[in-house]
């Protein structure tokens, strides 16, 4: 067996890196289907339930339109980030040993990519998913945005329960 690698096959790697080529997919694919097929910017918004609605947002800063940038350095700056974060959070994950830090780490990885190819492609993320309740009304966001909060959440369970397991029984 290989470095890493459990009884169930996959080493956490591996399954960073497939977690990270599936998250990237999956965004884009949304994307290219709800820009170029479904044709959302023509039917602007779709209701799809009484608490989601599809529409169109460029957002050219980062997460929940902080630091937005309208200049050409601003947008070429923040792809770099972008790509420098994936690089050094890929080096983390390939020495990683937990299978739940891989995929936290891989949902990162694949969510900045998605944005940043968004970036050099469009000069701006294209965000579509909007939840709304009554009065309340969520952040627009597409499945990027939704990979990186769920690795996020990964880290910091892998960091503060995880651990504290881990901890206790040794």
């Amino acid at each position: 067996m290989g470095r890493g690698q459990g009884e169930r096959g996959m080493s956490p790697a591996a399954l960073g890196l497939l977690t990270a080529a599936l998250t990237l997919v999956a965004d884009q694919a949304s994307k290219l289907y709800l820009l170029f097929v479904y044709d959302l910017p023509l039917h602007d918004p779709l209701l799809l339930g009484p608490f989601v609605t599809l529409t169109v947002v460029w957002n050219r800063g980062i997460s929940y339109g902080l630091f937005q940038q309208g200049t050409e350095l601003g947008r070429w700056l923040l792809t770099a980030i972008a790509a420098v974060s994936a690089i050094a959070l890929g080096v983390w994950m390939m020495r990683a040993s937990s299978r739940l830090l891989t995929v936290s780490l891989g949902l990162i990885i694949g969510g900045a990519l998605g944005n940043g190819i968004d970036r050099m492609a469009y000069g701006a993320v294209f965000d579509f998913v909007h939840l709304h309740a009554g009065t309340f009304s969520w952040y627009v966001f597409n499945v990027a945005d939704a990979a990186i909060v769920f690795g996020v959440v990964g880290l910091l369970w892998d960091a503060f329960v995880t651990e504290r397991q881990q901890s206790r029984t040794a």
